[in-house]
């Protein structure tokens, strides 16, 4: 998993709330076995004029020109910003793939779907929650100055953007994941020692407890 712990980058101004998985990434491309290769498919729905799928030649599909990952320079957005509740709906993982191969690599909201939220800090993408003036000042910001960029320290908690120093809290936990590009499993290798040093002591103080009967 890609670190980051200090990013910088170009807003994508998402003006709603309540946007769920299936309209980040449609169900039919939920049949596609990789955990790569769904950033063509991020918000199918709206970003193309005509229904597709995983096998449906992207040459073939028209664009909605009105849509704000088809509209430069968002479409090379890096940090997307929306409102409360995203990434509501069913627990698909595949979401957060899109988001992240699209090359999105934070998520600004004012709050999360849970699930959607857990699924962010194990596929490197940083999830952030600020207030609601706060996200309204961004998209302003966004819209304003398509070009300007936004700087994160996931490390001190900051976010600036046109002068301004927004700080956001994020669990320790959450943090170290991201800034060490460490999934779950990486997480438990990680502490193989601590963990064989534990069954060796517990196997001489409860030996009975590994008994094959």
């Amino acid at each position: 998993m890609n670190k980051i712990s200090q990013f910088q980058g170009t807003l994508i101004p998402l003006d709603r709330s309540n946007i769920d998985t299936d309209a980040i990434l449609p169900k039919q491309y939920l049949k596609m076995l990789d955990k790569t290769g769904y950033g063509d498919f991020l918000f199918d729905d709206e970003r193309y004029l005509d229904p597709g799928d995983s096998e449906t030649p992207l040459q073939t599909r028209r664009k909605n020109q009105n849509f704000i990952l088809n509209i430069p320079p968002y479409n090379r957005g890096t940090i997307l910003v929306s409102k409360k509740n995203f990434g509501c709906g069913s627990s698909r993982e595949h979401a957060v793939w899109a988001i992240r191969d699209f090359g999105i690599r934070v998520i600004i909201a004012e709050s999360f779907g849970e699930i959607f939220f857990n699924n962010c800090i194990k596929n490197g993408v940083a999830p952030i929650i600020l207030g609601k003036e706060q996200v309204a000042s961004l998209i302003n910001f966004a819209n304003k100055k398509p070009d300007a960029q936004v700087s994160i320290n996931l490390t001190e908690g900051i976010l600036s953007f046109d002068g301004t120093h927004i700080t956001f809290s994020l669990h320790p936990s959450h943090r170290k994941s991201l800034s060490e590009g460490l999934d779950e499993i990486e997480e438990t290798l990680a502490i193989g020692d601590k963990i064989r040093a534990y069954e060796c002591s517990r196997l001489q103080s409860e030996p009975w407890v590994f008994v094959d009967f």
